[in-house]
């Protein structure tokens, strides 16, 4: 769904999003089909997406849940570093959160992602519940885009 939509903001000239390949090296192949049968991850990767929309430099993971409770484990250290990084050098983090038993998508800001990491790293949870989100950053379906994340993105904007 974020491809499509990413394809849909490069078409309609909104915005230049590009899916961050994760380095692998193959360990075995299959001889008749030459496909990739077994690889490793060569190294930790930083966010799944990173572009520029309208000037502004974003970088952005994409998550799924499948309950009410968004585990922290499933953000990495190194991605929290590389998201703050980015924000200091004036660009925007955030992940995009797909609740699949509701069917709705959840814009994450860096800020409230920071505050969840914070409060793990204090010994508090290792998760947040959908409760504590702000229904402002959910994101609407359509307007010809799958995940239309935009909107959400210029919330944060003006809020900053």
């Amino acid at each position: 769904m974020i491809n499509y939509t990413n394809q849909q903001y490069r078409d309609k000239k909104l915005a230049l999003i590009q899916k961050v390949p994760t380095p692998i090296t193959p360990v075995r192949f299959d001889k008749n089909s030459r496909h990739i049968t077994l690889a490793y991850f060569e190294k930790k990767s930083t966010v799944d997406y990173i572009g520029v929309v309208q000037g502004i430099p974003i970088c952005f993971d994409a998550k799924e849940c499948h309950t009410d409770t968004f585990p922290m484990q499933n953000v990495h250290q190194h991605q929290m570093e590389f998201m703050e990084g980015y924000e200091e050098q004036k660009g925007v983090s955030f992940l995009l959160i797909y609740f699949s038993h509701r069917q709705e998508c959840y814009y994450l800001r860096f800020t409230e992602l920071k505050k969840y990491w914070d409060r793990m790293e204090a010994g508090g949870p290792k998760h947040f519940k959908y409760e504590e989100l702000t229904p402002d950053y959910f994101i609407p379906m359509g307007n010809g885009a799958a995940i239309h994340y935009l909107v959400a993105l210029q919330k944060d904007l003006k809020e900053r």
